[in-house]
């Protein structure tokens, strides 16, 4: 089974249950320095049998939509195919969110779509499409219910009416090119220390 944590905190819990076994992959995508306070967690790939079975994704404050896609289809996908689970959960945190209180990333609901469908090929692909998502929260409430349902149409293939009213403004409020290209370069140093280029 392989594990997906993508939202601003760090997967702590998740990366402790199992760090020292190679039966689960981990990965954790997450605002680096946010949740805990200076944790990257690049560094920790697992313990024992568990090595390299535990992979840190830190994205800097202010990464959008580029940066965790890019982050997706450089390591994440690499990593599930390599791994070759046979089921993929996704702990789905909204927290990633432009207007997330909490943190400072730039995802607005077409993120989370676009994202939910990388994975759910990538599933498809590795594991007869065995898929499990669990919503871990976002604390926009202004704005998550826009993301959770951008999720689910992804997962059933079907439209609603549901729509983001903000997703203009927040694709308008996406990092600069040399932003993007900043982060992709450090995405792409850490698929290499994985070895996944």
């Amino acid at each position: 089974m392989a594990i997906i944590d993508w939202d601003v905190h760090h997967g702590n819990g998740t990366q402790h249950i199992y760090l020292q076994r190679d039966d689960v992959m981990t990965i954790s995508l997450h605002q680096d320095g946010c949740f805990p306070p200076g944790y990257a967690g690049e560094d920790d790939r697992g313990v024992g049998a568990g090595e390299g079975y535990n992979i840190n994704i830190p994205l800097l404050a202010g990464a959008g939509d580029d940066s965790w896609r890019y982050a997706l289809e450089t390591i994440v996908i690499p990593a599930l195919a390599r791994f070759e689970p046979e089921l993929i959960i996704i702990a789905c945190g909204y927290d990633a969110n432009a207007m997330d209180p909490l943190a400072r990333m730039q995802l607005h609901s077409d993120s989370f779509r676009a994202m939910t469908e990388q994975v759910q090929q990538a599933a498809d692909r590795l594991c007869g499409g065995k898929l499990v998502m669990v919503h871990e929260g976002g604390y926009a409430e202004s704005y998550v219910p826009f993301c959770g349902p951008a999720v689910m149409e992804a997962l059933s293939g079907i439209r609603t009416e549901v729509r983001d009213p903000l997703l203009e403004f927040i694709q308008q409020q996406q990092p600069r090119a040399t932003f993007a290209q900043f982060q992709r370069q450090a995405i792409d140093r850490l698929a290499q220390q994985f070895g996944l280029q």
